[in-house]
């Protein structure tokens, strides 16, 4: 078993596995080209000269080797011993683990693959390809040292520098060590380190490991201890699988001193690029608490999925399961997770074509009204089969039209009152509206019919609720008329820190009218297709953004130039020098200038309003009591119908 003292799992909440950015050295226009006669080595430079069996290269050269590259300002070969000496600008690419180093000068044995290098900076799993990098491996690894030790071709030693994942010269996160023993595919042994995040020290570690497997690998975590004054002394650890590399899980206990054991567990999974599943498990044990050994224990599992299939089709699971309410108060270390009362789980499939969209799912909700068990509202959703549209063209006409219909087995049960296990409910919804552009102004009348049936009702009477078994239909026509005249903006040239401002004022009103629901207190309530009142309002407000845009620059190496025809040769290419810190002037780059900056809304303030001519929403409001109805519950989170009113609260979206 490995055990994690390698603290990597902190590293990853830091930053992701990026390569470093360090230059690669390319070909240079040497035509003077030697192939020794003892090895199979090829050298390359400006100027190169032989006494016996040593070579001297000079102004940058560059010695072949298998898969192993050279490149030096300076370089002595002999082929004798396979000794080399280089100085100045050195690089060396190649190696089964795509190593790459770059040091100010070293020594170097070709054939025992041995060396050190002074000065060092290096990488290993990044294939160096310019002007990118490959990733050749899922953990790339990156190091600097005063002195790099070459000791066999399969080990490094870096004394005195750093090692990280991270992109440098400045990385995230890195430790600086005064020893470390590198074994490329394998791990990297680190001495006397300490552990930084963006050049601050964390921690401290006499000995720590970095794994660099190609493929992650199991073994324990970090043991986690703490104190709590609800649990107790807290004692812990979990056990990671590295199952393959699209799977992984995590499976861990802890001892509560107070309370009792507590099981944790994950499960995580990535089988393509369009699909993933996560299962998360937590679980108490309790011996109660209290003199009289209340216990609360209890467990929670969450399961969240989605899958891109094919034809277009999307399914989706996100699955809640909380076993007592009690539980997640007690145990539950988030306040906003320990306080929320609500349990949602649901799964659906989708297809959505030309506009059209076909959706089937099934949904469980859960409110727990307090900690007695069995106090909690439950309304369920099994299944719904949803058939909509957006704004379509109605022939050649200037109409549009969308439809919105629903066939649904639906159910709900509280402490003191039930449905049937099913309920069925149709629900129709289509629409008609004609926009009017004219001189700025854009006017959108729209006519809606709603017809939805129901194959249980509540029951009028003064006594408790109950879901009588005749039918209901309810039948409502919506009439809405949406008017916003022309945006007033305003350009300011000076602008701030280098950026133009645009300040812009839309103001709107919509009239809004629906008639026909007389049996609002006789309709079951589900969810939000059954708080449909008449209504005769006006809505208004207006909202003023802020845009910024960069002014606009030019790119080193870009020209607006045409690109040269299939008949025309490119312009000749400079050399690059890959130690000179030179933008990169590939033809891609030279040819196609970057796209023109775009405009950024930096602040956005809404103030919106309603007026209710109707304060009672056609008898459907009941004086001293929370009314939730949708065109209040649409508006805004607030239930402020408690009694008639004409003016809905001042609602401000500051963003």
């Amino acid at each position: 078993m490995i055990f994690r003292t390698r603290f990597l799992f902190a590293a990853v909440f830091v930053c992701h596995l990026s390569c470093a950015g360090l230059s690669a050295a390319t070909q240079l226009h040497c035509p003077p080209v030697v192939r020794t006669t003892k090895e199979d080595v090829i050298i390359c430079a400006i100027q190169q000269e032989k006494i016996g069996p040593v070579f001297k290269l000079h102004i940058r050269g560059k010695i072949d080797y298998h898969d192993l590259t050279l490149w030096a300002d300076e370089a002595t070969y002999n082929e004798d011993t396979s000794d080399v000496t280089v100085a100045g600008h050195v690089v060396v690419d190649g190696g089964a683990n795509d190593e790459h180093i770059e040091a100010s000068h070293g020594t170097y044995n070709i054939r025992s693959d041995t060396g050190r290098f002074y000065d060092a900076v290096g990488t290993i799993g990044n294939r160096q390809y310019r002007p990118r990098m490959l990733l050749t491996t899922s953990n790339p690894f990156a190091f600097t040292g005063k002195i790099v030790d070459k000791i066999d071709p399969e080990h490094y030693v870096v004394h005195n520098g750093t090692v990280t994942s991270c992109k440098s010269p400045h990385p995230q996160w890195q430790f600086n060590m005064h020893r470390a023993v590198v074994s490329p595919g394998d791990t990297a042994l680190k001495y006397l380190s300490t552990f930084r995040i963006r050049g601050f020290p964390i921690l401290y570690f006499p000995f720590a490991t970095h794994p660099l497997q190609r493929q992650r690998q199991s073994g324990f975590l970090t043991p986690s201890f703490g104190r709590s004054t609800v649990k107790g002394t807290i004692l812990g650890d979990s056990f990671y699988w590295a199952i393959n590399r699209s799977m992984d899980a995590e499976i861990g206990a802890q001892y509560f001193s107070s309370r009792g054991w507590g099981q944790t567990g994950f499960f995580r999974a990535a089988p393509s690029n369009n699909s993933f599943l996560l299962l998360n498990y937590f679980g108490v044990i309790d011996r109660g608490a209290g003199a009289q050994k209340t216990k609360q224990g209890g467990e929670e599992v969450r399961v969240d999925g989605s899958d891109r299939l094919p034809h277009n089709f999307r399914a989706v699971v996100d699955v809640d399961y909380l076993s007592a309410f009690i539980f997640r108060l007690a145990f539950y270390e988030v306040f906003n997770q320990a306080v929320n009362s609500e349990v949602r789980s649901q799964g659906f499939l989708s297809h959505t074509t030309n506009g059209l969209s076909f959706n089937t799912y099934v949904q469980r909700y859960q409110d727990f009204q307090s900690i007695k068990s069995g106090d909690l509202i439950t309304i369920l959703h099994t299944p719904t089969i949803d058939f909509s549209s957006v704004d379509r063209q109605l022939g050649r006409s200037p109409f549009y039209w969308s439809f919105e219909t629903a066939a649904e087995g639906v159910s709900r049960s509280e402490p003191q009152f039930r449905t049937a296990r099913l309920v069925g409910r149709f629900d129709i919804n289509p629409r008609v509206s004609l926009p009017i552009l004219f001189g700025g102004w854009s006017l959108r009348p729209e006519v809606a019919v709603r017809d939805t049936l129901y194959s249980q009702q509540l029951a009028s009477s003064s006594g408790p609720r109950v879901a009588s078994g005749d039918p209901l239909n309810r039948r409502a026509v919506e009439t809405t008329v949406e008017l916003r005249p022309p945006a007033i903006e305003r350009l300011f040239d000076r602008g701030l820190f280098g950026r133009k401002l645009k300040h812009v004022i839309e103001s709107r009103a919509v009239y809004r009218r629906v008639i026909g629901v007389d049996n609002f207190s006789e309709i079951l309530r589900f969810d939000e297709r059954d708080i449909l009142t008449n209504t005769n309002e006006i809505e208004y407000g207006a909202i003023t953004r802020l845009f910024a845009k960069r002014a606009p620059s030019t790119t080193p190496g870009c020209t607006t130039a045409p690109l040269p025809t299939s008949d025309q040769a490119p312009p000749p290419q400079p050399l690059w020098n890959p130690f000179e810190d030179e933008p990169d002037i590939s033809p891609a780059k030279r040819e196609a200038c970057p796209a023109p900056p775009v405009a950024r809304q930096l602040i956005s303030w809404e103030l919106t309003q309603k007026y209710f001519l109707d304060t009672t929403f056609g008898g459907a409001l009941v004086s001293g009591t929370r009314n939730v109805f949708a065109t209040t519950a649409d508006f805004t989170a607030i239930a402020f119908l408690t009694s008639p009113r004409h003016l809905s609260p001042l609602v401000s979206r500051l963003r």
